[in-house]
């Protein structure tokens, strides 16, 4: 049996061994030099981290950021953008800054390459979106700008109220924005929602209103107080009204719905009070102090109490918005209570149309009752008249008064007693 001796083969494989261990300790001793000399931020050590390691895209592209930025020479900057570019073609910054220097040298096709070549390396980074719709808006390329702006929209919060107004002021359509441009998310439509407003372009808000009431998300109360706010103001109750019943189901609002029977919302103030859209609504007013009082009521579990102490007083500060119709008959009654007044007048129930402020209805004063009275009455509205507000006024006003009133069981509803079997 022949015996091969190894010592020659295991001194050759030792030396083998070695060499790769000092090219592996070389080459990991100049990457780690190279990396040094990357992170600081003088022209020799960015040099020097190049020559170290000429196929590390990063330190091309730190090279390149100091001639774009401190030397402020595009030439030699192009030059490493572009060789950033060559050895990791996936990364959107290299390219985004390229596009940059090539806008400063006045190329706008190198500058639109690049853009293209930045978002198909990161289609939904919204900074580059942000860039590339920018420069799609100057070149007349609306279209695909607006596209743009939608990845803006969707990927960065902070940035998508402009987007918005840009948007807007490219195209002022809002079918087509919802429709190509506008996420159908809460968040997105409520800030668009908010723009229109703003802007007093109330039909396209209603168009965005119907999409968000659609998306079927719960939202914050205070933007459908808001809107229906906008629509009062803008002459439009019928909207208001409506969106009101829309957003019933969202946000869990059913209970605070007219009824056939009564239009008055919250009418014996059961219910907790909203302080907006068509339930009661209320400001603090000096010398009158509101309460809901669970001592003291006539139906449900607690009545209205309003404490007047002090002069100047003309307005109790609580009311109601009643949507109704034109050339109507309507039947009106409330109850109250009151402790002994002192000072002139007293408070009274006025029910006004919102708009012209001509009263429908006025009680009498509401003073000496320490029983629950009803307050009644029948009245037919104007033909102009869509949106009535019921209040408490002190008449006269201005001067001083002292005491208190109980309210309670509110009810509004039309006046069949005319009516004809």
């Amino acid at each position: 049996m022949m015996v091969i001796p190894l010592a020659g083969h295991q001194r050759w494989l030792f030396a083998g061994s070695a060499l790769l261990t000092v090219m592996y300790l070389l080459l990991t001793a100049r990457e780690f030099a190279a990396r040094h000399y990357a992170f600081r931020a003088d022209l020799p050590s960015l040099e020097r981290a190049v020559r170290l390691a000429p196929g590390n895209a990063e330190y091309r592209y730190r090279l390149g950021r100091y001639f774009a930025f401190v030397a402020a020479t595009p030439q030699p900057a192009l030059e490493n953008y572009q060789a950033a570019t060559r050895l990791n073609p996936h990364q959107a910054r290299y390219w985004f800054d390229l596009a940059a220097v090539y806008q400063v040298s006045g190329n706008p096709d190198g500058q639109r390459d690049a853009l293209e070549n930045a978002l198909r390396a990161e289609p939904t980074a919204p900074d580059v979106a942000w860039e590339a719709a920018n420069f799609f808006l100057i070149a007349g390329d609306t279209d695909r700008a607006l596209h743009e702006f939608r990845v803006v929209i969707e990927n960065d919060s902070s940035l998508a109220l402009i987007a918005l107004q840009t948007c807007w002021r490219v195209r002022p359509d809002a079918d087509a924005l919802l429709r190509d441009i506008v996420p159908h998310r809460t968040a997105t439509l409520i800030a668009f929602l908010s723009l229109l407003q703003a802007k007093q372009e109330t039909e396209s808000a209603i168009k965005v209103w119907t999409q968000l009431v659609q998306v079927n998300q719960k939202f914050e109360t205070r933007y459908l107080f808001d809107y229906v706010r906008y629509l009062i103001q803008a002459h439009r109750p019928d909207a208001a009204e409506t969106a009101w019943q829309q957003a019933s189901g969202v946000l869990n609002l059913p209970a605070y719905l007219q009824s056939p029977d009564n239009l008055i919302v919250n009418g014996n103030f059961s219910l907790d009070v909203l302080n907006g859209g068509f339930d009661w609504t209320y400001q603090t007013q000096p010398g009158v102090k509101l309460q809901l009082d669970p001592s003291d009521f006539r139906e449900g579990q607690r009545s209205l109490s309003i404490t007047f102490e002090g002069p100047g007083i003309s307005d109790a500060g609580i009311r109601q918005l009643i949507p109704v119709q034109g050339a109507t008959a309507y039947e009106f009654t409330t109850y109250y209570k009151s402790s002994a007044f002192e000072g002139a007048g007293g408070p009274q129930i006025v029910v006004r149309d919102f708009y012209t402020g001509e009263p429908v209805f006025t009680s009498d004063t509401l003073t000496d009752a320490d029983f629950w009275k009803p307050v009644h009455s029948r009245f037919t509205t104007p033909a102009s008249t869509a949106l009535l507000v019921v209040k408490i006024e002190r008449i006269p006003p201005g001067s001083p008064m002292r005491g208190k009133l109980w309210l309670d069981d509110f009810q509004l509803s039309p006046d069949t007693s005319e009516v004809l079997p």
